[in-house]
């Protein structure tokens, strides 16, 4: 079995992949993640693991996870990955969409795939049928949308996300979820169809934590699954252990 590990801004991701199935996933504080992992050990017997993090991790973390996980592989810019990576900076660009891009090459091959990320931030990854990533773009989320309005304003208050009962909101509350949620949601579809008017045969991918949520409100058919990301580092993993 295999550990892939998604540290996150706030919270960690784990999951237990027996061959190419995710069959159990956990969900923590990234500051738990050392204890966290030790108690997935004592369950599961671990072969492979790699991390990615977004934030940062103490050198001290990572000390005691390679001695908890052999041969762990750290995710970053030069990790070996299966597409081509003809992004401008490659040494900027996130391990979280790295792992997207894997998982579009490994399971879209030979198509045009847009991976759209709905969590703290709304990233967008194009991986064009030449198994080349291009880039894509970066975009404010949902809970940043709704703290926005409340951190730079004075009145209004710091809502959670809610489906707007109409695109006309008659209350403040009202308006502010119809400006965040209808304006995220237009803004993914007006991006979806811009890659389209490009490339005809585009393959349109959603994942992230607002997932679900968000799913049901877009325009255009997405095939939707909040755990692309694991589902791409273990793409990674069994990337490079073949390459041994």
């Amino acid at each position: 079995m295999d550990l892939i590990i998604d540290v996150g801004n706030t919270r960690a991701k784990a999951a237990v992949f027996e061959k190419d199935n995710l069959k159990h996933l956990f969900v923590f504080d990234k500051n738990k993640i050392i204890l966290e992992v030790k108690k997935i050990l004592k369950k599961f017997q671990i072969g492979g693991s790699i991390i990615s993090a977004v934030s940062k991790l103490s050198p001290e973390t990572f000390k005691k996870l390679h001695e908890l996980l052999v041969n762990l592989i750290e995710l970053n810019s030069t990790t070996k990955i299966p597409f081509k990576n003809n992004y401008g900076t490659p040494n900027t660009l996130g391990v979280d969409r790295i792992a997207l891009a894997s998982y579009a090459f490994n399971d879209f091959p030979e198509k045009n795939v847009l991976v759209i990320d709905a969590g703290t931030c709304v990233t967008f990854d194009f991986l064009n049928s030449e198994g080349e990533y291009l880039g894509g773009a970066i975009s404010p989320g949902l809970a940043m949308r709704y703290q926005s309005l409340n951190n730079y304003t004075s009145k209004l208050p710091l809502l959670t996300s809610e489906v707007p009962k109409s695109f006309i909101g008659t209350t403040t509350k009202e308006s502010i979820h119809s400006g965040v949620v209808n304006g995220i949601c237009r803004e993914i579809d007006g991006v979806v169809t811009q890659y389209k008017k490009e490339y005809e045969d585009l393959t349109v991918l959603l994942t992230g934590g607002d997932t679900l949520f968000l799913a049901k409100q877009l325009k255009n058919h997405i095939f939707a699954n909040p755990n692309l990301v694991l589902e791409g580092l273990h793409r990674i993993l069994t990337y490079n252990r073949a390459d041994d």
